[in-house]
């Protein structure tokens, strides 16, 4: 047999499998604390990486080093003493004569 017929048979039976599952899903009736109980579990799994936060912390926090890299610092040369002067005045608009 041709691979594109293999494929188109494979494409065949699971399109008809998933039609098969789907049709058997739209029977089943939960109840709500099943629904619930779910809602929770997905909110728990999508903010498992924030779980530091919580305040039953299982993870251990690392204790904090001492820095290795000296923070950079301005040289004094550099900053001016004064603040520079405006270069400008600023004036109100005269009145147009209409």
């Amino acid at each position: 047999m041709n691979s594109s017929v293999q494929f188109g048979i494979v494409c065949f039976v699971l399109f008809f499998l998933l039609s098969q599952v789907f049709q058997w899903a739209q029977e089943i009736t939960l109840p709500l604390p099943f629904f619930v109980l779910g809602g929770a579990l997905l909110a728990i799994a999508s903010n498992f990486d924030r779980r530091a936060g919580f305040p039953f912390n299982l993870i251990n926090p690392p204790t904090p080093e001492a820095p290795t890299i000296e923070p950079p610092t301005i040289a004094q040369s550099s900053t001016p003493k004064f603040p520079r002067e405006i270069s400008f005045t600023i004036r109100k608009p005269e009145k147009l004569d209409q």
